[in-house]
Order: C-alpha cells, then sequence, then structure tokens
C-alpha cells in the first residue's frame, strides 16, 4: 500500500513533542506492559533507542554542516546533492538515496545526484513525466505531497516502472518533493529500500532534513547561477557598450562631413574628427565660446547666429549657409544642415550638425550667373529682342527666323501653346522691321465680344447698330502704315473671317454699316493656340483665310522643351520683380531650381512669370525659394458621362442644323435662311450639310 502526505508533515507514528505528551520512552513502555519484560532491559532498549535517534540527529546536523560549508566554499550543486546522498547511504546498508531535479518545462524531473542508484535505473528515469501515477517521485512532484510506497511489487503507481524497478533490486520508495517558499517543486528526494517495508519515523525525519539541505543547495545554486548570469550579461552588455561606443566614434570620423554635436541652447559638445582637422583645433577649442567668432566669416557671423538662434527655437530641422575657416587661413563656402533628436515627450535634447562643403557649387553658381548675365545682355543689346529671354537651341532656330522675315511685309502666323511669348515674337518682328517707327496694335480676338468684333476690327459709321452714336476708327485704321497683331486668330467668328480675309488679299475694307471701301497699308501678324488645320477640316475656320495667314509660320516650343533657358529666364524675372518690390537676392535655393526644370509648365512662360513674382513677394532673407505645393499639378476627374466628349459635340453640331433647316423650311441661303439663322456663311453650311448627309429638301412644307 502506497501512503500520500502533504510535503513537510510528520508521518503519523512520529512521536509527538507537543506539551504534556508522552516521551519515546514511556510509549514503549506502555506498549510492552502485556509481556511484562524485565524493567532493566525496557530501560535498556529505550536508551539505545534514544543514542540512536541522537545519532541521526547528530549525523543529519553534521551533514548540514557540512553541505553549508560547501555551498561557502563556491560548491557546485552537483557536489553538494552527490555528497548529501553519500551521507544519507551511509546511515543504513539498505538505503539508496536519489535525487531528482525539475525541469525549467515543470513538466518533467531528472536524475541530479544518486552515488548508490542502479545506472540502469538512473539512465530509465532521466527524465520522467510527472502525474498523479508516475511511481513515486513522478507522482510526489505532481502532488506536491510525500508518497510512501511499502512494496513496489504490489503498489499500483508503479506499474509502468516495476519490472525495471524490481530487477535492479528495488522494493520500496518513500519520496518527498522538493519546494521552495513560493511553492515551486525544485524536485524530489527519495530513498529506495531493498526490502518491502514502510518507513520508520527517524527514516522520515531523515528525509525532511535531507529535504531542506537540498533546498537551500538547490536555492543557493540558482541564485548564484542568476547572479553569474546576471554578471555575465552585465560584463556583455559593458564590452558592446563600449564596442559601440568605439564604433559610433569611428562612424562620425569616417563620414565625409564635418559633424556637431550641440545641446539645445547651441552649445558645443562634439565635433567630429573631420571638423578638428580642418580648422586645426582641439575639441576643447571648439567647445569654446569663441569657436565660431574665431572660425566664421565675418560677414556671415551675425546672419548666421540669427538663423542658428530661429531655428533652434522652432525645434525642426533647418539648415544655412557659411564661410568657414581652414586651418591654411582661407574662407571655404559650407552648407550647414541642423537636425533635432527628440525625447519621448518631443522635447529636443540634441542638434545634430553636418557641414557640407559647398564652395564649387558656390564658384559654379558665380560663373553661371555671370554668364548668364552676359547672355542676357548679349539677347537685349545685341540681337534687340528685349524680353526674349533664352540661349536654347530651340529659341534661336525661332530667333533667327524672326531676324529673316522682320525685314519684309509677309504675313506671320505664330503658333504656340498659351504663355510661351507670341506677342513677344510678334514685337521683335515689328522692332525690327521697317515699320518699326509706326504703331503696333494689338487686338485679342478671344476677348472681344462675338457681335462688336467686326466693329473693333474695321470700325462702324454712325447708326450702324443700336449705341453706335458716332464713327469709329477700327484698328485697322489705327494700325495703318505699321502692324498689327491679332491675337487668338482661331477664335475669329465665320462672318469676321470673310472680312479679314478681304483685307489680308485686297488691302481694303469697309466699315460696319458703311459702304465705302477704304483703303490701308497693314502688316498683318497672328498668333493662334489652336491647331487650325483640325478647325479648317471641322468647318470651324476658313481654309483660304487660313493659306492667308499661314504665309510664314513660326513656331514657337514650349518652356517644357526650354530647360536649358529655365535659369536664364528665373534670374532675369527675379532681378525684374526684385527691383519693384526694392528686394535683393544673393542666390537661388538649389532644391527650388531643381523644381523649376522638373516641371512641366502648362503656363508655359507665363505661368513661370507669375509664380516668381508671387515669390518675390514672400521670400525673406537674400535666397530666392519657392513652396513646393506650387508646382503640383492638380489631376483632372474623370467625367462620368459615357458618350464620348468628340461624339457628343457631333451629335450637338448635327441637332442644331437640322433645327435651323426645320425652322427656315429647308431654304439655306438668304436673310431668312438657315445660314443666316446659325450666323455661318452658306458655303460653310452646305458642306457640313453634306458632311453629315442630312436631306435639306425633307424640310421643305407641301
Amino acid at each position: 500500500m502506497s501512503s500520500l502526505e502533504a510535503g513537510g508533515k510528520a508521518y503519523p507514528s512520529t512521536p509527538s513533542n507537543a506539551t504534556g505528551g508522552l516521551d519515546a520512552v514511556q510509549i514503549q513502555a506502555a506498549g510492552r506492559q502485556e509481556d511484562n519484560p524485565p524493567a532493566d532491559l525496557t530501560t535498556h532498549e529505550d536508551l539505545k533507542k534514544e543514542l540512536n535517534e541522537l545519532k541521526r540527529s547528530q549525523s543529519l546536523l553534521a551533514t548540514e554542516k557540512h553541505a553549508l560549508e560547501m555551498i561557502t566554499d563556491g560548491a557546485s550543486v552537483q557536489e553538494i546533492l552527490e555528497n548529501l546522498c553519500t551521507h544519507f547511504d551511509a546511515e543504513s546498508s539498505d538505503f539508496l538515496s536519489s535525487i531528482l531535479l525539475m525541469d525549467p518545462d515543470g513538466e518533467r524531473l531528472r536524475f541530479g545526484a544518486g552515488p548508490r542508484v542502479p545506472k540502469e535505473w538512473a539512465e530509465f528515469v532521466n527524465p520522467v513525466k510527472i502525474g498523479p501515477r508516475v511511481g513515486s517521485c513522478g507522482s510526489a512532484a505532481f502532488l506536491k505531497k510525500r508518497v510512501i510506497v511499502s512494496d513496489i511489487a504490489t503498489d499500483p503507481l508503479w506499474s509502468e516502472f516495476r519490472d525495471v524497478a524490481l530487477r535492479n533490486g528495488l522494493r520500496s520508495a518513500w519520496s518527498q518533493p522538493i519546494i521552495s517558499k513560493d511553492g515551486e517543486v525544485l524536485g524530489t528526494f527519495c530513498i529506495y529500500s531493498l526490502k518491502p517495508r514502510p518507513p520508520k519515523p527517524s527514516d522520515l525525519q531523515l528525509i525532511e532534513g535531507a529535504v531542506h539541505i537540498a533546498l537551500i543547495a538547490i536555492e543557493r545554486g540558482r541564485t548564484q547561477s542568476a547572479l553569474v548570469n546576471a554578471l555575465e550579461e552585465v560584463r556583455k552588455s559593458q564590452e558592446q557598450l563600449r564596442r559601440d561606443e568605439e564604433e559610433f566614434r569611428r562612424i562620425p570620423d569616417a563620414i565625409p562631413h564635418m559633424i556637431v554635436v550641440m545641446h539645445p541652447n547651441g552649445r558645443i559638445i562634439y565635433a567630429n574628427r573631420l571638423a578638428l582637422d580642418y580648422t586645426g583645433l582641439t575639441l576643447a577649442d571648439v567647445q569654446s565660446e569663441t569657436f565660431r567668432t574665431r572660425a566664421f566669416h565675418p560677414e556671415d557671423i551675425q546672419r548666421v547666429h540669427k538663423e542658428r538662434e530661429e531655428g533652434l527655437l522652432k525645434g525642426v530641422p533647418f539648415e544655412n549657409e557659411q564661410r568657414f575657416l581652414r586651418k591654411d587661413g582661407k574662407y571655404r563656402w559650407f552648407l550647414h544642415r541642423y537636425n533635432p533628436l527628440l525625447d519621448e515627450q518631443g522635447k529636443v535634447i540634441r542638434w545634430y550638425t553636418t557641414g557640407t562643403d559647398i564652395e564649387d557649387r558656390k564658384q559654379a553658381e558665380d560663373r553661371m550667373r555671370s554668364e548668364n548675365v552676359a547672355l542676357r545682355e548679349e539677347i537685349e543689346h545685341s540681337l534687340m529682342f528685349e524680353e526674349i529671354v533664352g540661349s536654347s537651341e530651340s529659341l534661336r532656330i525661332v530667333l533667327k527666323q524672326v531676324s529673316k522675315v522682320a525685314p519684309t511685309d509677309s504675313t506671320v502666323l505664330i503658333l504656340g501653346e498659351t504663355g510661351t511669348g507670341k506677342e513677344l515674337i510678334a514685337r521683335a518682328i515689328h522692332n525690327r522691321s521697317k515699320r518699326s517707327g509706326r504703331a503696333f496694335i494689338r487686338v485679342n480676338c478671344a476677348a472681344i465680344p462675338r457681335d462688336l468684333i467686326a466693329s473693333e476690327l474695321f470700325g462702324h459709321e454712325r447708326g450702324a447698330f443700336t449705341g453706335a452714336l458716332q464713327r469709329r476708327l477700327g484698328r485697322f485704321e489705327s494700325a495703318d502704315g505699321g502692324t498689327i497683331f491679332l491675337d487668338e486668330v482661331g477664335d475669329l467668328p465665320a462672318e469676321t473671317q470673310v472680312a479679314l480675309l478681304r483685307v489680308l488679299q485686297e488691302r481694303e475694307f469697309e466699315r460696319v454699316g458703311g459702304n465705302q471701301s477704304i483703303a490701308v497699308d497693314v502688316r498683318v501678324l497672328a498668333a493662334t493656340n489652336r491647331n487650325l488645320n483640325t478647325a479648317v477640316t471641322e468647318g470651324y475656320f476658313r481654309q483660304d483665310l487660313f493659306y492667308r495667314l499661314n504665309v510664314f509660320p513660326i513656331q514657337i516650343p514650349p518652356l517644357r522643351d526650354r530647360v536649358d533657358d529655365i535659369s536664364l529666364l528665373v534670374d532675369y524675372l527675379i532681378d525684374r520683380f526684385g527691383t519693384k518690390a526694392a528686394k535683393r537676392f544673393r542666390s537661388i535655393n538649389k532644391k527650388t531650381l531643381e523644381l523649376f526644370q522638373a516641371y512641366d509648365w502648362p503656363g508655359n512662360i507665363r505661368e513661370l512669370q507669375n509664380v516668381i513674382e508671387r515669390a518675390v513677394i514672400l521670400c525673406e532673407g537674400d535666397m530666392f525659394s519657392v513652396d513646393e505645393a506650387w508646382l503640383t499639378r492638380a489631376v483632372a476627374k474623370p467625367t462620368m458621362t459615357s458618350v464620348p466628349l468628340a461624339s457628343s459635340l457631333v451629335e450637338r453640331e448635327r441637332e442644331m442644323l437640322e433645327a435651323a433647316l426645320r425652322e427656315a423650311e429647308g431654304v439655306i441661303g438668304g436673310p431668312k435662311g438657315a445660314a443666316s439663322k446659325l450666323g455661318i456663311p452658306r458655303q460653310t453650311l452646305e458642306s457640313k450639310i453634306k458632311k453629315f448627309g442630312i436631306n435639306r429638301h425633307s424640310f421643305k412644307t407641301a
């Protein structure tokens, strides 16, 4: 039969030590009254028993003392537990003591010590998974209670271990768990006997003493192991910290930039090797309050101090440019970038500053600026194209064409996107022509109402229409002997196109409401951003007028095709608007110039001009820059209609033609015809009817 008891409690047969209880001798005497042994024999046996118990107590104390001495001397847990088992095995030739230790996972026991335990058995239980029916040790660890098995051959707890145990001569096993003060099972202490029998009270006392000593040894060993591990981790951390610090110092020294670490107030804490070698100063010199006065160019000190103080207060990355004194006594330009290191609350705890030598870039910018000035002067004075700024190949081709056609009286058609400077080209042609001393009249055909464009160009007689209270000269008469520039000529209405064609062919016209022809000597320059070939094909622009205007076409390249001219244009416009705003810019932000050159400029030079004018107004300081957001194009939203726009327009135009024919009852010409109602020439209407395959006779009434 097995007996399970709570760990650490006395065995039921253990004599009581409570006050008023019988001592061991009295119990033995009372138990033998029936035999009536001699008094001297009883006394002798009791005395012998007490002496044996005293010897065991002394032996237990000696074992505990020896174990503590071993712990103090630094012996390993294995050595202490082996010594503990050796001492207990010496108590009886029938004893085989064993200690199993718990795995870190808390589910298995492994063989820890047991010098006399048979090798086969030690290997068989290494490891053993704890459970409620796993021999004495496995069950004791699982239940956290003492487990007494008096006969292994019959006890059900040993069903899976019986054969091996009996083969090795083990007949009884008394196991007690080793439990820490926190209730954690650290292992088990077990005494095997070669005979089937229960333990004596003195045996249980030995087991409890052994468990106590083993607990001290294991916990002390754990503490020492934890301490050793902790010290090793500290040592490793210190070593890693030392290596990291050395590497950190090597990294800044290897970077080809000056690196300076500053306190939040700007006081210098550290400078890398490059900074020290460049200045020829020591770290103590760099950390001194007079360092910046000694190292910065006198002209930059006040400006840089102000920029630095403002940047430090804001707590966000910033940069500035300044001249830095080299150890050979020469100043070179540096770009200093300041980046803050923030704590968890977002407060600046350090500033890291990098210095990059930009002397070569500065010299290149100065050379480019000088070259730009020279090119601009050449363009303005030698070529006399006052506001046409640029030196790209595409622009040179245009200017060459201007130079060739300007002395003639040929009609010129200037083509190009909006904002490309078509009017400047027209003025350049006029200024280099023999008519430069006469008027240059500009007309924006798209800006004049459709009903007034003819009157604006050719004038009108008094009473020609409501509001015409007196005769008025048109733009052609005002430009007589000079040049007229018809901007956005592609927007002229059909009836005005006819009148313009007459001027180009016959050099004469009639005022609106008049019947007298007026001869004029005017050179016509026209411009448009429309595709006139497409307009002719679709019937919106007269083909014969197009041929008259297209005598000498000049195609103005868009700004995106003149990237090489952007820096010249930027310099020119900055000077122009800076003078008006009483501002002087020393340099242009590099990123701004890169943005200008990367942007596609849908509005061309006009857009560039507007951006620069706005930036000149907003810029503070002597460096010109723009907001990157200004040069971001909005993505057009897709139309919601599923019908293509071209198809919709064609269908709409067809409906308008049919409606006009229906109202005119199929009549095309005459004051009441469909052409008059649509405001287009008869020939145009007939062409469109043929194009759409409309049967005009179907609209006639019977």
